[in-house]
């Protein structure tokens, strides 16, 4: 088993990333989605149990605070964290709204978040 703070055991699988390159999604919905399936991995990999947000915030920090000691950047470990915990939020509120754990998200769930994204843009 991967220790949670391996940030090699929340990469995309090449196999993830050629299924997202399938889609026919304009190349900044593809980037975007590649982003959210990788932070969905990261913080289903510092969950530690099945209540996703019980000790979410101590983890996420201290899993950002372990990447940024590679670049020994504080400002990077902050900026992280932030986007992170602002992506958890979005992928939460995003769960409840369709009745999912968010530990079940799936691509297909995600593409439909990227795209409800768009048109909100849009509108």
């Amino acid at each position: 088993m991967s220790s949670p703070l391996d940030p090699l055991s929340n990469s995309l699988t090449l196999q993830t990333i050629q299924s997202i390159e399938k889609l026919n999604l304009p190349i900044m919905q593809k980037h975007h989605l590649r982003i959210l399936v990788h932070c969905l991995a990261i913080l289903n990999s510092i969950s530690s149990d099945n209540n996703f947000f019980s000790d979410q915030e101590y983890l996420l920090k201290q899993w950002c605070n372990n990447e940024s000691r590679k670049f020994n950047d504080q400002k990077f470990s902050d900026l992280l964290y932030e986007q992170l915990a602002l992506t958890a939020k979005k992928l939460n509120l995003f769960s409840q709204k369709i009745g999912k754990d968010i530990k079940d998200l799936d691509i297909e769930d995600l593409v439909i978040l990227v795209e409800e994204g768009t048109e909100t843009h849009l509108n």
